[in-house]
């Protein structure tokens, strides 16, 4: 990674560049930051709230997974979210989406702290997002930001709760998004 530590990029030299193709990045204030591999777990609540969600979304709506969000008025920060719902024409040959309506992030113990600081932040000011969900991925817990006349608001939800998403008109059980999963009592993932 010697030519990303040398200088700070833009989006579109980031989207360029020929990183390891092993390993996701990501651009943060124009560094390129290496993602650490993602759980087992992360990967199966990815993939059932991809089930959950695609089963219910009506077109013109979609589902995407693993998608680069270009974040409106900068040209240093390019993330990539676990999963975005887009409601607009949109171009499968391009990286990245500029108008999300919903975006969602499993949060690991490595990530929680950039996925619900920063990143969630920063979606919070791009216009076309009305509502954010952070899916926890030790305990079941799901939290929605939603925007309601510029202002946001937070659901916190647990196992026994349904996930609402105004924004598309769907909802779906918490408890489907951890299907496959065995938690302990009390519904915390033991640490390792």
């Amino acid at each position: 990674m010697g030519e990303a530590a040398r200088k700070h990029f833009t989006v579109d030299e980031f989207l360029a560049w020929q990183g390891d193709s092993d390993t996701r990045y990501e651009l943060v204030h124009g560094e390129i930051v290496a993602m650490a591999p993602v759980l087992n777990a992360h990967s199966q609540i990815v993939t059932n709230a991809t089930g959950e969600i695609r089963q219910r979304l009506k077109p013109p709506c979609r589902v995407l997974g693993e998608v680069g969000i270009r974040l409106p008025n900068r040209e240093d920060t390019f993330y990539e979210a676990d999963l975005a719902i887009v409601c607009s024409p949109w171009d499968p040959m391009v990286r990245g989406i500029r108008d999300p309506v919903v975006i969602i992030e499993v949060l690991s113990p490595s990530t929680t702290v950039k996925d619900s600081g920063v990143k969630l932040s920063d979606y919070r000011r791009i216009w076309s997002v009305k509502e954010v969900v952070l899916i926890h991925g030790h305990r079941k817990r799901v939290e929605v930001f939603r925007r309601t006349h510029e202002a946001w608001t937070v659901i916190d939800l647990e196992a026994t709760d349904r996930v609402v998403l105004d924004s598309v008109g769907i909802d779906f059980p918490v408890e489907a998004l951890y299907e496959g999963f065995e938690f302990p009592q009390g519904g915390e993932a033991e640490s390792s």
